[in-house]
């Protein structure tokens, strides 16, 4: 892991859903809830026009066509209120977070999320000062899997052309944050597997660890 350099990295841009919290239970359960009350398709049974290039909310329009702004209202109102109970993150985020801030490295959430799902959920499991910048869905030109993403994230701090692998990272759990970080110029790095099943080959170009706590003991190793 030699490209895992503490003494070269400026910013880490992290993704939120399964990779900073393991929101993918209460992502479900709202989901579900919404299925169940309007009698709508099976969550598994929607998966087959899942356009993995587009954001959750944005794959509303492909699962529940003139409906999906209704739908995804109802969703978002089930979602605030039940993820307070539901929400947590993986063991040793807390301590990779800390041991970057150790060694003076910006941190950052990029995520295509809606705001105020993000925001409320986020002072749930971090203290968000801790975040030098947060971008959400739709604000930046276009959200990941594009570069306008991290470049947006970046912007005041690292012209396009300054971004490299070495002084910006950007960690996900998914193809859209790798090929984000790759269209950029970053270091994607990969935790775990994607929170939506997807099939894929692997890219020499991309690091893939198993967790945080992998990353945490590639990180502990350089001090």
């Amino acid at each position: 892991m030699s490209e895992l350099n503490l003494s070269r990295v400026k910013f880490v841009l992290f993704d939120w859903d399964n990779t900073l919290a393991e929101s993918k239970t209460a992502l479900l359960f709202a989901i579900r809830q919404v299925i169940a009350e309007r009698n709508l398709p099976t969550w598994e049974s929607l998966q087959s026009v899942r356009d993995h290039d587009l954001s959750f909310k944005a794959n509303f329009k492909n699962f529940f066509h003139e409906k999906a702004d209704e739908i995804y209202a109802r969703y978002a109102e089930i979602y605030l209120q039940n993820v307070k109970g539901l929400i947590k993150t993986f063991p040793n985020v807390r301590e990779v977070l800390e041991l970057l801030q150790e060694h003076g490295v910006k941190l950052m959430v990029m995520t295509n999320k809606e705001r105020r799902l993000l925001e409320y959920e986020l002072s749930l499991l971090f203290e968000p000062s801790c975040f030098e910048k947060i971008v959400c869905g739709g604000e930046a030109p276009l959200d990941k899997p594009h570069k306008e993403q991290v470049l947006y994230a970046l912007n005041g701090y690292l012209k396009p052309n300054e971004i490299t692998r070495d002084n910006v990272w950007v960690v996900g759990d998914s193809p859209q944050d790798s090929r984000a970080a790759l269209a950029s110029g970053a270091l994607p790095i990969r935790i775990g597997t994607a929170i939506w099943e997807e099939c894929e080959t692997k890219c020499d170009e991309v690091i893939y660890l198993e967790d945080f706590t992998d990353f945490y003991n590639c990180l502990k190793a350089q001090n």
